[in-house]
């Protein structure tokens, strides 16, 4: 075993301590549980990746030691476990860091297999979002399995008293083809009867880009067979012995407080349990249907607050922002007044963007199961270490007492940050004696999860007759910071986020605002385009610097056929770019604008993007293609309706999520660059398509609308 923090090779004692403090065992317990074999544990300090606050730990009284990122074990069989704490949630994680493994040690795929999300066994992780898994575990995993190739041609060398060198690491075994008989050992006849503790270089030597085999390829899904043919049991698939199942009564609207509860019909039904903790109330049965007839029988009453209402939303946004606005010094610079007196026109506009509902395919699901006082909760979330310490939190426990398994999850897009369901669940099954299933309804899906931030974005520009943008000011008021700042060459800029305490509760989105920042910026750019009389893919080149946005730029519009023909009566073409977390996107879309309401509907949507050394294209083409058609939901006509703290569209009868006849043609271009680090593609390939759409309607219809869902809201 070797670590990457500077621990003595002398004191391989305190690695074993650390284990055995993450998997709660005891030194012969651990070694029996993984069957022998060696194991590989790799540890990065200050990664906030990996790291939350007040996640570093000491050991022995010592120096605070980095945290573990990953582990990989390698056992007498040659079957190669990586653990993990990232989670698979739909956007193949689990393939592709499977890949990076099998690239390093020489392995086929299928003899590679990840343990991902599950407290109990997989190294500490912040959670799996922001399109961090790629730029950051795919390296350390990287290491990992190299430093593990590394060590068996080490043992490889030793057994046969050879010159390393001359050994060569492939298919699950290492060879000497330079000995008098060629000879081989597999990889499990290496680990046979080895001590866990071995070191290796810190100078592991990794495979370039350039010679990928199995990274860099368009492998299958890992575990597709599995769940085309139903075989895979996702969150609320799970099932354990004596389960009840849960409901949990909710509010007519946000902020209300309980007054009183008649629980006596419910409680006289066979098998029913009737928790009640201040707010809280639930119930659980030995049946879907029975705990749903125990919810309906409980008699409440509740003292409701008044609150805002979407007709006044953007006032209030506007009116309550915080005082301190967070000005980051980077997105300040020069002077707006000097910017502005340098332009022969100026121009200011404003912007909105709805709350928009998550609407995962799997609503929030959880299990829970009480055992000599330890907690077990199988659940979906994107941030399993981080539910554990809710989940201590609430029941008071120390961590030793509490594990979340995650099993791979029907999609999450930044939703399912919380823990809202495994404490429910938790909460009955502490009361009844029983494990406990909570399954959210869809009207809880749509109601009590958290939102993508509205938001309101104030914008003023100047610029001179040639094109060149002299003065820049951006203000977001309350949707958020992601890709606030301006790609664009502009000598002049004052950018500010303002924080207001929404009224609805709002949390993570996929791509976070840089779908709503993206929007403004990129549709004030083509409003500027045309005061100029400029073409709107000339004016962005003309004020961009960054080579890589102008590849994707020039990508897009050539595959699109940009400037070489004009859309039909009724229709219109639009562009725009984008760049976030390491990935550079341009959109060109086609739009068409019909009937008597001028609605807009996607014709035809070319998206080039480019994240560094791509490692599965399929998938990441999936990825791309995915976003695409969840993007058009909140581009067109998603937005939440809601009145006094209540949700008006709880339903998906009432809101509009894309269909297959909204489907447009859609084309991708990957840009493959192996001299350049993988970055994250589940986010960023979907923050130009709004402003794209944008565009195209405008030319459709010569009308500007500034305002997501660019269809207006309520309409179905």
């Amino acid at each position: 075993m070797r670590d990457y923090n500077g621990y003595d090779e002398q004191e391989p004692d305190k690695l074993y301590h650390e284990i055995r403090n993450r998997l709660d065992m005891n030194r012969r317990d651990f070694l029996k549980a993984l069957g022998g074999g060696i194991l590989v544990v790799l540890t990065v300090r200050g990664a906030s990746a990996l790291q939350g606050p007040g996640e570093g730990r000491r050991i022995d009284g010592g120096e605070a030691l980095g945290e573990i990122a990953a582990w990989l074990h390698i056992d007498t069989k040659g079957l190669v476990t990586v653990y993990t704490g990232k989670v698979e949630l739909g956007q193949n994680i689990r393939t592709s860091l499977a890949q990076v493994a099998a690239e390093e040690l020489r392995v086929p795929l299928a003899s590679v297999r990840l343990v991902m999300g599950d407290t109990g066994l997989a190294p500490y992780d912040m959670g799996t979002f922001g399109s961090l898994t790629t730029p950051t575990m795919a390296p350390c995993i990287r290491r990992a399995a190299a430093a593990a190739r590394e060590l068996l041609i080490d043992l490889a060398a030793r057994r046969w008293r050879a010159d390393r060198s001359g050994l060569a690491a492939s298919e699950g075994k290492v060879s000497d083809p330079l000995a008098s008989s060629a000879r081989s050992a597999t990889y499990g006849q290496l680990t046979r009867g080895r001590k866990l503790v071995e070191t290796v270089s810190e100078d592991v030597p990794q495979t370039p880009a350039s010679r990928w085999s199995i990274e860099g390829q368009s492998v299958p899904k890992v575990t597709g067979r599995n769940i085309v043919t139903g075989k895979h049991n996702y969150p609320s698939d799970i099932e354990r012995p004596g389960m009840l199942y849960g409901k949990v009564l909710r509010p007519p609207a946000f902020k209300a407080s309980l007054k009183s509860l008649d629980a006596r019909e419910a409680e006289a039904m066979p098998g029913v349990t009737v928790v009640r903790d201040s707010n809280f109330v639930g119930v659980a049965a030995p049946g879907e249907w029975a705990a749903s007839r125990a919810l309906e029988a409980l008699r409440a009453e509740w003292s409701l607050t008044p609150q805002p209402s979407e007709g006044e939303l953007f006032d209030y946004l506007k009116r309550n922002a915080a005082q301190d606005s967070r000005g980051d010094p980077a997105r300040t610079q020069g002077s707006i007044e000097e910017g502005m007196a340098a332009a022969d026109r100026q121009m200011a506009q404003t912007y909105t963007v709805a709350y928009i509902a998550h609407a995962p395919l799997e609503p929030r699901a959880a299990v829970a199961e009480w055992k000599d006082g330890k907690l077990t909760v199988w659940t979906g979330t994107q941030r399993p270490f981080s539910v554990r310490s809710e989940i201590m939190q609430a029941f008071d426990l120390p961590e030793d007492r509490v594990r979340v398994l995650m099993p791979d999850m029907g999609s999450g897009y930044g939703g399912k940050h919380t823990g809202d369901a495994a404490i429910e669940a938790a909460r009955l099954s502490k009361a009844s004696g029983r494990p406990v299933r909570v399954v959210w309804t869809r009207e809880e899906e749509f109601t009590w999860a958290y939102f993508r931030p509205a938001g309101i974005i104030e914008v003023a520009s100047g610029l001179r007759q040639d094109g060149t943008v002299t003065a820049w000011e951006f203000h977001n008021y309350n949707s958020g910071p992601a890709a606030i700042g301006t790609p664009y060459a502009i000598p002049h800029q004052k950018i500010r986020f303002h924080p207001v305490d929404s009224p609805l509760r709002q949390g993570s989105y996929r791509a976070l605002a840089a779908t709503a920042n993206n929007f403004a910026r990129e549709t004030h750019m083509d409003e500027m385009a045309q005061i100029v009389g400029m073409d709107p893919l000339e004016f962005r080149l003309k004020n961009l610097r960054d080579a890589r946005l102008r590849a994707v730029l020039e990508a897009a519009a050539g595959r699109f056929g940009w400037g070489k023909s004009r859309p039909s009566p009724g229709q219109g073409f639009g562009i725009a770019c984008a760049f976030e977390k390491g990935g550079y996107v341009a959109t060109c879309a086609e739009a068409a604008v019909e009937g008597p309401e001028g609605r807009a509907k996607a014709i035809r949507i070319v998206t080039a993007f480019e994240c560094g050394a791509v490692l599965n294209p399929n998938h990441l083409a999936n990825q791309i293609e995915g976003a695409t058609v969840m993007g058009l939901g909140g581009a067109l006509f998603e937005a939440i309706r809601f009145e006094n703290g209540k949700i008006l569209n709880a339903a998906l009868s009432r809101y509009r999520i894309p269909r297959f006849s909204d489907t447009p043609a859609i084309e991708t271009i990957l840009l493959d660059r192996r001299d350049l680090p993988s970055a994250g593609g589940g986010e960023t390939p979907m923050i130009a398509l709004a402003p794209a759409l944008g565009n195209a309607i405008f030319q459709a219809a010569g009308v500007r609308r500034r305002s997501l869902p660019l269809n207006g809201p309520g309409r179905l």
